[in-house]
């Protein structure tokens, strides 16, 4: 195989990335419901102690114990924000529609 070759191969295997972490997403959110109408914390040390032994004994490399934990940290803090936000996002009273003509309320105009 050739360069281009083996950028087609590591195309591919992101689309599975992709997908398989919204897949994970969807889960951490469903996890979040759960968790709001339990009224149990979002940020579980234990449970995310849990994640990462899972995942480094799976590894059979190339990549180190290490270098696979700092992407497991990272994919971890990018889930349990997601989870934070759609927690809030359920969380907030629905709108009657007045007031609301901000298109994007980040943008101050």
């Amino acid at each position: 195989m050739d360069i281009a070759d083996w950028r087609e191969k590591i195309d591919a295997i992101d689309r599975r990335l992709v997908e398989l972490l919204s897949q994970r997403a969807q889960s951490v959110h469903q996890i979040g419901k759960l968790k709001a109408i339990a009224r149990l914390p979002v940020y579980e040390p234990e449970r995310e102690k849990m994640v990462f032994a899972n995942a480094r004994s799976a590894n059979e490399g190339p990549l180190t114990d290490r270098e696979l934990l700092r992407i497991f940290e990272r994919i971890v803090d990018v889930m349990r924000q997601s989870e934070m936000e759609e927690m809030a996002l359920e969380q907030r009273p629905p709108s009657d529609g007045l007031g609301d003509t901000e298109i994007d309320p980040e943008v101050n105009d």
